[in-house]
């Protein structure tokens, strides 16, 4: 039975204790609440600034940026697309919207895409051709990847780069979770995730680093692509008074006052990301490191944002449990997503060795992770988890 004086702990929440109020007002004075008005170019600078590339397409959500990102890529009905099995299904949804077909693939250790696994499906699995990268087994063209950096972990760009290059495939970047991740060494140092692929895509959710409640934004390494993603995510409108349209277009941009909320949370992203590296620091002091108990880091070489935390346990079973007993608790924690090609709508199609993603599905336990915890709110979920686990 829970303690009613013992506060909840949520897992992730948004922390709006900065300008917000007072930019989203301005915006509601002046009455510019729609998709025109001057916050939504001034983020969609802040983001291009930020991440050091020349501009972005703010639009309603991250993956509605992906949506764009794949038109922009050229993907067309029939196409196949590879995508990795663990991730939030949204990364690959927008396939399907456009009648393409994924081919899933598995993770590495840092749950992110595996490189080796998918040099292996080219070399192997797929012939070079005229009309680009055919998988031999269905007859399809691929015509792009999706790479997530996962929970704010890098996946291994200079490998993934180097291979669709080779072979022709645009890489389109699913940093919803990584905003503020970057490499600090090897070839790409310096480089943020989003911006090293053909397009990069962030998500201001309402769980995520920064929030705009909801909504993203697109980022291109052409910036003819950029003027396209502008032009596609507003209904393709080619005159604005005679209402002419040149090709299929969406409703997906972003509002000013979602814009306004996202200027002041600009304003504390490396506060926030602070605050995310502290407190996995305190988890990852507090809580045991073993080899079938341990909070998993992420990857060498980079400054990652560390969004979300992640703690792996013994299998599904202590999975659970520990969900359960420290929901009892006042504790939220999640397990990491279902495999989405396990999902009823892609039971069906292509998986390539799909089988760590498995091994990590049955075991990983994401932690509170809000960027306004303390240190005692840190303290309590560690001491629970050992309690609960018999690690003290």
């Amino acid at each position: 039975m829970q303690d009613a004086s013992v506060d909840f702990i949520p897992l992730s929440v948004p922390n709006l204790t900065g300008r917000e109020l007072e930019f989203v007002t301005e915006a509601v004075k002046t009455e510019w609440v729609s998709t025109a008005g001057p916050f939504v170019k001034q983020f969609e600078e802040e983001i291009a600034s930020y991440v050091g590339v020349p501009g972005s397409v703010a639009c309603q959500s991250g993956t509605s940026g992906i949506h764009v990102s794949l038109r922009l890529a050229g993907v067309i009905p029939g196409d196949e697309v590879i995508v990795p099995a663990l991730t939030f299904i949204a990364s690959v949804n927008p396939v399907a919207y456009l009648g393409a077909q994924p081919v899933f693939m598995d993770c590495d250790e840092s749950l992110c895409l595996d490189p080796v696994k998918l040099e292996r499906f080219f070399r192997e699995e797929c012939e070079v051709c005229p009309s680009g990268l055919l998988d031999r087994s269905t007859g399809r063209r691929i015509s792009a990847l999706v790479v997530v950096h996962v929970f704010g972990n890098m996946a291994d760009m200079p490998r993934i780069v180097e291979l669709c290059e080779e072979y022709g495939v645009p890489v389109i970047e699913d940093a919803a979770e990584a905003l503020g991740t970057r490499y600090e060494e090897g070839m790409f140092r310096g480089r943020f995730a989003g911006t090293m692929g053909d397009y990069g895509v962030y998500s201001f959710n309402g769980n995520k680093i920064i929030t705009t409640g909801g909504g993203g934004a697109i980022v291109a390494r052409d910036a003819q692509d950029l003027e396209h993603a502008k032009h596609l995510t507003t209904q393709a409108k080619l005159d604005a008074l005679y209402y002419e349209h040149d090709e299929i277009g969406y409703n997906y941009r972003m509002t000013n006052l979602q814009a306004a909320l996202g200027v002041a949370q600009m304003q504390r992203l490396e506060d926030f990301i602070s605050a995310k590296r502290e407190n996995y620091q305190r988890y990852a002091k507090l809580l045991p490191q073993e080899n079938d108990f341990r909070v998993l880091g992420f990857r060498e070489g980079t400054r990652s944002n560390m969004w979300f935390y992640s703690l792996l346990v013994g299998g599904r079973e202590d999975r659970d449990d520990l969900i359960a007993k420290l929901s009892e608790r006042k504790i939220q924690t999640r397990p990491i997503w279902g495999l989405i090609n396990e999902q009823a709508p892609y039971r069906t199609c292509r998986s390539y060795k799909v089988e760590r993603a498995k091994w990590y599905r049955d075991r990983v336990v994401n932690l509170p992770c809000s960027t306004n915890l303390d240190g005692d709110d840190v303290q309590r979920v560690a001491e629970e988890i050992c309690r609960i686990a018999g690690k003290l």
